[in-house]
Parts: structure tokens; sequence; C-alpha cells
């Protein structure tokens, strides 16, 4: 009787490569969770302040123009 059989070697590898599969598949179950999660929890708050930056960056940019475009560096009307 032999301590190193090859048919406990075998057995040792198929536990180890069935190991193997099952946390491979839980971690696509858990990329899958945490996806679903960002969706339904996290995307729909980020998009909202993803939106009023976006307005803020337009008003701004809005005034930036306005303000060039109205903007005279020599005032030619005296005051007195």
């Amino acid at each position: 009787k032999e301590p190193d059989s090859p048919g406990l070697l075998q057995k040792l590898a198929e536990r180890v490569r069935a190991a193997k599969n099952k946390i491979l598949a839980l971690g696509a179950l858990t990329q899958g969770f945490a996806g679903a999660y960002y969706e339904d929890h996290i995307q729909p708050v980020t998009d909202s302040y993803v939106e009023w930056a976006s307005g803020v960056k337009s008003s701004v940019w809005e005034r930036i123009q306005t303000t060039i475009g109205h903007y005279t560096p020599f005032n030619t009307t005296q005051v007195d």
C-alpha cells in the first residue's frame, strides 16, 4: 500500500477542480448581483447628480459667453 497512489492523487485533483469551479461560479453570481444592485440603487441617484452638474456647467458657460460678448475693454463714454 503506497501513500502516493495515482488514484488518490487523481481524486485530489478532481476535488480541487470542483472547488475551483464552485468558486468561479460564486464569483460570477456575485458580479451579477453587484451589477444589478448598481443599476437599481446607485445609478439612478448618480444620474440625477450628473444631469444637475451638466446643467450647472451649461449655465455657467452661457454666462461666461454672454459676459465676454458684452465686454468692452475701453469705455468710450465719459461719465461726468
